[in-house]
């Protein structure tokens, strides 16, 4: 099984290309910073890697996903699977790529929560869906949030 899950910070804004093919698909990378979860046990130096810089690419809507709403610091969680590959740069030399390829991806943290934070504060297009008109229901007590039984119905309810 190849699956990967992480969370993290985009370190940039992600690189969006198209391909070249008849019918355009969008493809989105960016890198992601994941803390370690422990700390060396030489102790190190100060400036010492606390997080790991993983290189992330995502196909057609999740591509455009990532386009829309993710930018510079915006915290995500990533599902998807490493895939490793090797090209010829252009001085001849064979280079080795490991990558996530995104399955899933999605906000790990609210849009209120980033701007307190100072990530990428008032940078995103992203807009939360409005909340649902939330009024009281008939026959509701907005004390307790339930709604009020009338007398004489235990006969009828289908548990005890």
């Amino acid at each position: 099984m190849n699956k990967v899950i992480l969370m993290g910070r985009l370190t940039r804004d992600p690189d969006i290309r198209y391909s070249s093919s008849d019918s355009s698909m969008a493809i989105a990378r960016y890198t992601l910073a994941v803390d370690r979860r422990f700390a060396r046990r030489d102790g190190g130096a100060n400036g010492d890697q606390t997080a790991d810089f993983i290189g992330c690419v995502a196909f057609g809507k999740s591509a455009d996903f990532a386009e829309k709403y993710l930018h510079k610091g915006t915290k995500v969680l990533v599902t998807g699977r490493i895939q490793t590959g090797s090209y010829t740069n252009r001085d001849g030399q064979k280079v080795y790529t490991t990558e996530v390829v995104v399955e899933d991806q999605e906000f790990a943290e609210s849009k209120q929560a980033a701007a307190d934070s100072g990530f990428g504060a008032g940078t995103s297009d992203y807009r939360p869906a409005p909340a649902p008109a939330a009024g009281p229901e008939p026959g509701a007590d907005p004390g307790d949030g339930f709604m009020n039984i009338p007398d004489g119905l235990d006969e009828e309810l289908p548990f005890n």
